[in-house]
């Protein structure tokens, strides 16, 4: 009797261990994967002309930390290598063979900035590490067919660049034309799309271009030199640092043209407030998130979310910039395709998900505009809509624009 009950009980734990077996088996872990743990790599601008974009790294840290807090992503903790690059590409090469050969992460999250970007762009494609979420608007992150590994984030620069563009046409038709820009890759995609909005005829209202580079200490002389032009339509293509300084520059000179400022230097908090908010006042720019100063979002749910996540995680932050919004919504993107992954945290599975986002609209968004991806369409945000600054605060106007 005693050997016929061991007989089942074995044949009984022999099932079980096949049952088992199967889901075991469809656990696939990539580098920088474990039980425990999911490892994540970016390169920040934590020092340098453009550290108050540090303020997206710092946010996207506290992001993880409150999910890790609620748990993890499907039981794993995330942990994000955040690696300073001060802007410069040759440390951003550094940085990100760090983050991929010796760290071995899983693949690279928010990596900053088009010519840094640029820089790793063929090195983590060879490399076949997911360049995921990239925060430039830079259109060659939409490139699956030439660099499959990279997905980009935020809208194009170049479609940005054609919607001021179109506007100044439709009502501004016999303006002219100054133009400041960052001269590098970042700066002259936005110039490129300015000038297909613009077209041949159109091109002829241009009547002064100049640039700078990130390093110079100020761009006073370029605003002077523009004003000089007799331009009544100024298109602003700086970062933050250089926007403040254009705004009160303009301003404190006498120089009133109507005035465009690209998005990516629209925070409030980071620049506008810098510059001097009666300075500002008529500014035209294109966004995709809402602002975390306007007051009609003070009962949105998803602004409700964001500022109770900043009071826990981020208590010292300064609520008026937008750059926090960015990183906040950009997490919950990272989030969902981790979540999407499941257990296969394969380099390979975190692509096809990063590519597979449909309707997804993570807080922070501006209504009606969503994230779409797929594997021959690898940006995620295609929407834009237009807005002025009265003083105090951004006001929307216009209809969502989206790619044509």
């Amino acid at each position: 009797m005693k050997r016929r009950q061991w007989i089942i009980a074995t044949a009984v734990a022999g099932l079980l261990t096949a049952a088992v077996a199967p889901a075991q088996a469809q656990k696939k872990y990539g580098p920088g994967i474990t039980d425990t743990e999911i490892k994540l790599g970016q390169t920040m601008p934590y020092s340098g002309p453009l550290s108050a974009y540090a303020n997206i790294g710092r946010t996207e840290l506290a992001f993880f930390k409150m999910i890790n807090d609620q748990g993890g992503v499907n039981g794993r903790k995330i942990n994000l290598i955040s690696l300073d690059d001060a802007y410069q590409a040759p440390r951003t090469v550094e940085q990100t063979r760090k983050l991929v050969e010796e760290e071995e992460v899983l693949g690279l999250f928010q990596s900053l900035g088009t010519p840094t970007n640029t820089a790793i762009h063929k090195y983590i494609n060879a490399k076949k590490v997911p360049h995921l979420f990239v925060a430039t608007g830079a259109t060659k992150w939409g490139d699956p067919k030439n660099f499959p590994w990279t997905v980009g984030y935020q809208p194009s620069y170049h479609f940005e660049g054609k919607i001021y563009a179109r506007y100044i046409l439709a009502y501004r038709p016999k303006g002219k034309i100054a133009i400041l820009f960052q001269n590098d890759d970042y700066g002259k995609d936005y110039l490129a799309g300015f000038m297909e909005g613009l077209g041949a005829k159109g091109a002829s209202m241009i009547v002064a271009e100049t640039s700078y580079e990130p390093s110079d200490p100020t761009i006073d002389s370029q605003i002077v030199s523009l004003k000089a032009s007799g331009a009544d339509v100024f298109f602003n293509i700086t970062t933050p640092k250089f926007a403040a300084q254009a705004i009160r520059k303009a301003h404190d000179i006498g120089w009133r043209p109507l005035h465009f400022l690209n998005n990516v230097s629209s925070s409030v908090g980071a620049v506008l407030m810098p510059a001097g908010l009666e300075k500002a006042n008529g500014l035209i720019t294109a966004q995709y998130m809402k602002d975390p100063t306007d007051p009609s979002w003070a009962k949105d749910p998803a602004m409700m979310r964001w500022r109770d996540f900043m009071k826990k995680y981020m208590p010292n932050a300064d609520l008026s910039d937008a750059l926090h919004v960015y990183g906040f919504a950009v997490g919950q993107v990272m989030v969902q395709v981790l979540k999407q992954c499941g257990d296969d945290l394969t380099r390979e599975n975190l692509l096809k998900q990063a590519a597979s986002l449909k309707g997804f609209e993570p807080d922070g968004l501006l209504p009606g505009i969503k994230i779409n991806t797929g594997p021959t369409d690898h940006f995620s945000i295609e929407q834009l809509q237009l807005q002025q600054f009265d003083g105090k605060r951004w006001i929307l106007f216009g209809n969502v624009m989206g790619h044509e």
